[in-house]
């Protein structure tokens, strides 16, 4: 069933009040009512209102007061005010101040059902609008990141185009840095679900503890801390794509409660018992193998295919070189543009070092050397100089196990990045564009330590 809107009526005349939530219940609506603005704005601090009607004379803080302390705190709450005084001049204060409506008392039931519809459209619209307009301007960015004329990305291109207008579930495969959330938001740019929101969830980044809440959202009571009822993230995905990055990362619990959602397109917030409607497209993206995980039992197989109806896999990097002097002097033009860097192009000799490079991170990478190298370029050219560190990290890889292979050139660049930063693992974590929880992996699968000066194993931070 759909979320039952919530209302109150905050008057000082009980008839009034009782009256009014009756009709409104009627309407389907659940019901709040309140003798003051003082207990209205309580009662905000602890719940969620769509409409809020108010009456204009009240002692303490009137209607307008109200009126104001709304829209300011709750810009998304919706406004009705109603009086028995129905005068022009009143309705014009009420509007300069932000209502979406007026009442005169005594109310016509019939055309407060039409009022109520009209109101909760326009409620539904305005969180769209203020969802995209935080949104829009990333996701055309996200889109224009995605730069490449090898066949690999353009076969990319025709599939995203001919996936696009479905509404099937789809999988994106890749290694950490290959922009496989671009893809994603790619894939929703050429959508009819393009008016809606595009939600991304950084599976890996939230606590297992915190997931939960944070994807089905909570009633208040719920566990200590919430105060107020929140909104989980399948709610704000509403009419629009959910996006679960590294999706592999995912506990089995949270593996069957997305698996319902995604069966029966209903769900309960945490805390809640009373079912809401899922309407969202789900785009999920992980470098894990997730077929080996299935066989190993780490991923359930339901969710496996339900998840993985349209697969698609976005090439690294090393398989692609043709595509790195587009990509390399894209960030350089945005950068220079960033930085205020007079920095024009970049050396026949240094593109090279480029091309030759394995490049573990893949486009993060790359995009956060080329941005080191506008800042520190002393000339309008960059010159090999730049990338010696990047030749250094390859030659004691290739001097370590004599192979200079992937593995070994990942494993010299991440314990250099973790030298720079003195293990610091919040700052190594933000160089090398992985979370922490991804870097802690990565020092425990290829034996890392720090040394200290004295010997022996410092503490990580």
């Amino acid at each position: 069933m759909a979320r039952k809107h919530r209302f109150m009526v905050v008057d000082d005349e009980l008839i009034v009040r009782e009256s009014l939530a009756a009709w409104l219940e009627q309407e389907g609506a659940a019901v709040d009512k309140a003798d003051s603005g003082e207990q209205a704005l309580s009662l905000m601090e602890q719940t969620f209102y769509d409409i809020l009607f108010v009456d204009i004379k009240m002692p303490g803080i009137g209607g307008f007061g109200l009126l104001e302390n709304v829209k300011k705190q709750f810009p998304t709450t919706l406004v009705v005010i109603i009086t028995a005084y129905g005068t022009v001049d009143h309705a014009v204060q009420a509007m300069r101040l932000g209502a979406n409506d007026f009442l005169v008392k005594p109310f016509d039931p019939e055309n407060l059902g039409l009022l109520v519809t009209k109101l909760l459209e326009h409620q539904r619209l305005l969180e769209e609008s203020q969802y995209l307009r935080s949104e829009v301007a990333r996701c055309w960015a996200g889109f224009d990141e995605i730069v490449g004329k090898s066949p690999s990305m353009v076969e990319l291109f025709d599939t995203i185009g001919e996936i696009a207008g479905s509404e099937s579930s789809v999988l994106v495969l890749g290694e950490t840095g290959t922009g496989k959330e671009l893809i994603a938001r790619a894939i929703h740019a050429n959508s009819k679900r393009l008016g809606g929101p595009f939600v991304p969830i950084n599976c890996g980044a939230i606590p297992e503890s915190l997931i939960e809440s944070e994807v089905f959202g909570f009633e208040k009571g719920s566990f200590t801390g919430a105060v107020r009822a929140k909104k989980g993230l399948i709610e704000v995905a509403e009419g629009g794509t959910l996006f679960l990055d590294e999706v592999g990362e995912i506990a089995p619990k949270m593996q069957v409660d997305l698996l319902r959602v995604l069966q029966d397109r209903s769900f309960y917030r945490v805390g809640g018992v009373e079912p809401l409607t899922a309407d969202f497209r789900l785009i999920s993206a992980t470098h894990r193998d997730l077929q080996h995980s299935v066989t190993t039992g780490a991923f359930r197989q339901d969710f496996f295919y339900r998840i993985n109806v349209i697969t698609l896999r976005v090439p690294p990097l090393r398989e692609r070189k043709e595509d790195i002097p587009l990509l390399a002097n894209h960030f350089l033009q945005r950068f220079a543009r960033e930085t205020n860097r007079h920095v024009d192009s970049i050396s026949d000799a240094a593109m090279k070092i480029l091309v030759d490079y394995p490049w573990p991170g893949n486009i993060r990478e790359l995009e956060n050397v080329i941005e080191r190298a506008v800042v520190t370029s002393k000339k309008r050219i960059i010159t090999p100089e730049s990338f010696a560190y990047l030749m250094s990290d390859f030659a004691n890889a290739s001097g370590s196990s004599g192979s200079g292979s992937l593995q070994d050139v990942e494993i010299a660049h991440i314990k250099r990045i973790l030298d720079e930063t003195s293990w610091n693992i919040s700052r190594a974590s933000k160089v090398l564009d992985v979370d922490r929880t991804t870097l802690h992996k990565k020092i425990k699968k290829y034996s890392l330590q720090q040394q200290h000066p004295k010997g022996g194993e410092a503490e990580h931070r």
